[in-house]
């Protein structure tokens, strides 16, 4: 019995020893009691740990009852103490397995909490690198339109101003082409007056010829 306490108790140490520190025979552990704990692991696990606790309180009335034997008696008997003994170191044992039964258990519990938090806290990381990359990215990409946008603002502009431009120079030229079409007009004007009394004058000298020609003849 003893044996096999001291037995449960450096394998249970070993364990701990194990749990706590990260090497790689810690995911080998992890992955046996994460086994034990499957199916009827528990039950099995359960039964041990109560049985041994019955064993302890057992072992505890054992000690009470030799005590309480010594105080009555007065007397100090060989096989009470040797008896006081063994149940002392049985007890001593049985409570050392199950607290480092519970250690075991707790720390199995936690080792598995803090690897799930660290691949949550992974994938968050990630997840907020992949973002800020993405960031990073559109920034670029906004910078770059920006860039192209002012770069044809620029040349809007710049054709705008080449346009206001040309429309000045087509108003100074509508301005001059109205100013010599109106001096057409008034060319217009004077020479039509001018045909007129071309016209004129001619008629009047054909009229002076035909008033000429009768008195030709009559003489």
């Amino acid at each position: 019995m003893v044996r096999l306490m001291f037995t449960a108790i450096l394998s249970e140490a070993v364990t701990i020893m194990l749990l706590l520190f990260k090497t790689p025979l810690r995911k080998l552990v992890i992955l046996s009691l994460d086994r034990v704990k499957r199916g009827r692991g528990p039950v099995v696990m359960k039964t041990l740990g109560g049985t041994v606790l019955v064993m302890l309180f057992s072992t505890v009335y054992s000690i009470l009852k030799i005590q309480k034997r010594r105080i009555e008696g007065g007397a100090v008997n060989h096989t009470d103490q040797v008896l006081m003994a063994k149940h002392l170191l049985e007890a001593t044992l049985m409570g050392g397995v199950l607290f480092h039964a519970l250690m075991v258990d707790r720390l199995h519990h936690y080792v598995k909490e803090l690897q799930i938090q660290r691949k949550n806290t992974e994938a968050v990381k990630k997840e907020a690198e992949e973002f800020k990359a993405k960031k990073v990215e559109e920034m670029k990409a906004l910078e770059k339109e920006k860039a192209r946008l002012g770069a044809e603002l620029e040349g809007l502009e710049s054709e705008l101003q080449a346009n206001i431009k040309k429309v000045n120079v087509a108003k100074v030229d509508a301005v001059a082409l109205r100013k010599q079409s109106e001096g057409f007009f008034l060319e217009y004007d004077r020479l039509l007056k001018e045909k007129q009394e071309l016209r004129v004058q001619l008629q009047s000298l054909d009229y002076e010829k035909l008033s000429r020609s009768p008195r030709k003849k009559n003489m």
